[in-house]
């Protein structure tokens, strides 16, 4: 049985692990050691995960700025994908989402990831014309010690 739940800090190793096996190539800002200490300051409650027999399988984080709503952070385990995961973290994500009043919820895909946007359409997302851009400020992420 496969279970969403709000992230703890217990499945902290899982999620580094997953993360690892899914973002191999990912910038060092966003390793779990910096993303996650990030996220439990900003509406922790927004980031799932799925978790089978006590395993991290799957993850998801989500914001929501007042005006729209952001996923990232998608991730499930090589050996447990097309068996419904990810659609369970969308919907309950979807749902804590609303219960805000979000009103829109975007999305973004690497290019080197879009093989994945068939899913993403099937869970209903739809792409949609835009730039997106970004910027990487002189803290570069990291974590600030007090």
């Amino acid at each position: 049985m496969i279970t969403i739940a709000t992230y703890a800090d217990r499945y902290f190793g899982g999620v580094d692990g997953l993360w690892r096996e899914a973002f191999s190539d990912d910038a060092p800002r966003n390793t779990a050691a910096i993303a996650i200490p990030q996220k439990q300051q900003f509406q922790p409650e927004l980031f799932l995960v799925a978790i089978e027999e006590d395993e991290v399988i799957g993850s998801l984080m989500a914001g929501y700025d007042g005006h729209r709503g952001w996923i990232s952070r998608v991730a499930v385990r090589q050996t447990h994908r097309r068996r419904g995961i990810a659609r369970a973290m969308f919907e309950e994500i979807e749902r804590r989402l609303a219960a805000l009043d979000c009103p829109k919820v975007n999305l973004q895909v690497i290019t080197s990831n879009a093989a994945v946007v068939p899913v993403y359409e099937r869970l209903g997302y739809l792409v949609e014309p835009r730039i997106s851009m970004g910027k990487t400020l002189p803290s570069g992420g990291a974590l600030k010690t007090p």
